[in-house]
């Protein structure tokens, strides 16, 4: 099988593992005596409600909302409404429909059932401020954080305290009703309280968090922010909270089970896989560095694999903005990787998202090969120009190598593979 289209099908098992389809009807809980409210958000939140309206009993009672990124619906459904939003910057349609799922949670008893279906994308899509709050601020703070560098736990922490129902508020509200969270992944170890900023679970995180992340990046927040954030009163619950005391969580689908799925495909076509981590952070260029260095050993000195092998990760690396060109941290890794490598033979690479939107561009990711740099040359192109202008979409658009899906409808994270050939 040629390189490209190994790349591909790898990244295509990884996709289908996360498939809310699949993963889940096997995991709904029994239909309570009362009500079942269904409420959720992010990429993968349509289809995971279209699943369980597929999957749940004839004439038990069944409503709710869920909210996704724009273009991520799945069409009308008969008993759960979708509605649209912004992401990666919250919007006013976000605001509103977090507010009507608070609404439509308050007031059950103990014989009902809150179904919560979070996905990757939920902490923009829920874009309900804490009183006090307007959603230009916040939305202020999401772009610094989104270009500053942030890792994403270090992200929620401040979503959470900036919002009305994110970091347990959620729970709080639907109590004494019965809670199940139904999760797929696409944080660094599957944190429930970090997974959309965790609406239903505990937060461990603090308000002086929260203030600490700000500075350490050199964010200056609007006034209303900081002084929520100097509150007391605004503190997420925590555990052992009461909100809690019937929530429980299942997790459906992880980044790990989707890079298995991918070496299981490599592995059939007699390529040996190397699962390098599910949870791998940092710049998107750094890493590159590493992961070129790890498969240059592999090619010289057959470590930790020899020829052919592929190194698969995966985890949420993240970019500094510093330059003007069109990124996404899947491209700019792999424009980071080719020229580390050099030109280097026998290497094939693939970055793509899972839920096939690299940043807020229209591809997945992109595909490298030994010979992208000097076909780049051959254009007037320049890598490394490229890459000081982050503008990784833009040198694999040029080449023709972009990795374009469409949303994927979950999202496990990003996938990275690179292929040392004989």
């Amino acid at each position: 099988m040629p390189p490209p289209e190994l790349l591909r099908a790898m990244f295509r098992a990884a996709v289908d593992a996360a498939a809310p389809g699949l993963c889940v009807p096997p995991n709904l809980p029994p239909p309570p005596r009362g009500r079942t409210i269904v409420v959720g958000a992010g990429k993968a939140a349509a289809a995971m409600a279209q699943a369980v309206e597929a999957h749940w009993p004839e004439g038990r009672k069944l409503s709710g909302l869920v909210v996704t990124r724009y273009h991520h619906g799945v069409g009308p459904l008969a008993r759960i409404e979708v509605v649209e939003a912004g992401h990666p910057v919250p919007d006013s349609a976000g605001r509103e429909a977090a507010a009507r799922m608070l609404d439509m949670v308050r007031g059950l008893g103990a014989d009902d059932l809150v179904l919560c279906l979070i996905s990757g994308g939920a902490s923009s899509l829920l874009g309900l401020p804490a009183d006090g709050i307007d959603l230009a601020d916040k939305q202020a703070v999401n772009r610094a954080l989104l270009h500053s560098g942030a890792a994403i736990g270090e992200m929620n922490a401040v979503r959470k305290h900036l919002s009305a129902i994110k970091g347990g508020r959620l729970a709080q509200a639907a109590a004494p009703a019965e809670i199940v969270t139904l999760l797929i992944s696409d944080v660094p170890g599957d944190d429930p309280s970090v997974i959309g900023s965790g609406p239903t679970v505990p937060d461990r995180s603090t308000l002086a968090d929260a203030r600490a992340v700000l500075r350490r990046y050199g964010i200056e927040a609007p006034e209303s922010v900081q002084a929520r954030l100097l509150d007391a009163r605004a503190e997420t619950p925590k555990p052992g909270d009461a909100a809690f005391a019937r929530a429980r969580t299942v997790m459906l689908a992880t980044p790990q089970d989707s890079l298995e799925a991918a070496a299981s495909v490599a592995r059939a076509a007699g390529v040996a896989p190397v699962i390098l981590g599910n949870a791998i952070e940092g710049e998107a260029a750094e890493v590159a560095r590493v992961m070129a260095a790890i498969a240059r050993q592999c090619a010289a000195h057959a470590q930790p694999a020899g020829a052919p092998c592929v190194l698969i990760s995966g985890g949420e690396t993240t970019v500094t903005v510093r330059g003007r060109g069109r990124g996404g941290r899947n491209a700019e890794f792999l424009l980071a990787l080719a020229v580390a490598l050099d030109a280097h033979p026998g290497i094939h690479a693939i970055a793509c998202d899972t839920d096939g939107i690299d940043g807020t561009e229209d591809n997945a990711g992109a595909l490298l090969g030994p010979d992208s740099l000097a076909r780049a040359a051959l254009l007037g192109v320049v890598a490394r120009d490229r890459l000081a202008d982050n503008d990784g979409y833009g040198f694999f658009a040029t080449l023709g190598d972009l990795v374009t899906t469409g949303p994927t409808l979950t999202n496990v994270n990003d996938f990275r593979a690179i292929l040392i050939t004989k």
